[in-house]
């Protein structure tokens, strides 16, 4: 089926619209705001009455812009299930990032029902990561050579969450990202082939599957310009604690409890 109609739901405060903003711009489409059709009907009762009206009303909307043929984005509490099967989304992305709602008078939690099935589960309040995600899944994304690409170039002995995190903050800046794997198996205190290692990135990123690529060099050491040139080195400010996970130590940790001859990526 193709994916015309998405519902954003989650409690209040979990970063629906947030979200909505940042799909909104990479799927082009057509964004339903719940807050902004409360207001435009002047119409703020909450009972469970009032919520499935609510519901009721935003599938109108929104399958009035999916007969359009566009991509219909909703972003509403949602919290009953009998308003989610309502309102019928063609995929549903359950913002769980906060366990109560950010309202005290009109809190709804009370009503919230956790979605019995959903297409992807957001658990942090990072947009810009999980729009590209979400996007994806609902839009593949093309590789195109001629676009701006970020460059990660390392031995990876072990890939580890360092690494991942390090890939997370590249991707929101460029859209897509080169992996470069030194061929360095056997050379010093590097056990890991290329095979193993590729074998670990791409189940690491499997959500980002369409926006990288990985190929194995030569044991560069050095990066060397004699003018000025078309792309920038730049520092991603990582917390103190990432960058203190060092492959190093893992490599030290696992042949310490012995595990590196039987460990396999």
């Amino acid at each position: 089926m193709k994916i015309k109609k998405i519902l954003i739901t989650g409690l209040p405060g979990s970063g629906k619209t947030t979200l909505a903003s940042k799909l909104n711009k990479l799927l082009k489409a057509k964004w339903i705001n719940a807050d902004q059709i409360r207001r435009k009907f002047n119409d703020w009762d909450f009972s469970p009455n009032g919520i499935l009206r609510q519901a009721k009303r935003m599938r109108d909307l929104a399958d009035k812009e999916k007969k359009k043929s566009r991509i219909v984005i909703a972003d509403f509490i949602c919290p009953l299930e009998k308003g989610r099967k309502l309102f019928k989304p063609d995929f549903t992305i359950w913002m769980n990032t906060i366990k109560k709602g950010r309202f005290k008078k009109k809190s709804i939690d009370k009503y919230f029902q956790t979605p019995k099935k959903c297409n992807f589960e957001v658990k942090t309040k990072n947009s810009d990561l999980w729009s590209i995600c979400i996007a994806d899944k609902i839009r593949k994304y093309v590789w195109n050579n001629k676009k701006p690409t970020a460059q990660m170039l390392g031995r990876f002995q072990p890939w580890h969450k360092g690494h991942k995190i390090l890939f997370e903050e590249i991707i929101k800046k460029t859209g897509q990202v080169i992996i470069e794997v030194k061929d360095v198996k056997g050379v010093g205190d590097n056990p890991y082939s290329f095979k193993s290692i590729k074998k670990k990135i791409d189940n690491d990123l499997k959500n980002f599957k369409s926006r990288y690529r990985i190929i194995k060099v030569p044991n560069i050491s050095s990066i060397c310009y004699g003018r000025t040139v078309g792309y920038s080195f730049e520092k991603i400010n990582l917390p103190k604690k990432i960058q203190l996970i060092s492959a190093t130590k893992i490599r030290k940790q696992l042949r310490k409890s012995g595990k590196l001859k039987k460990f396999k990526l």
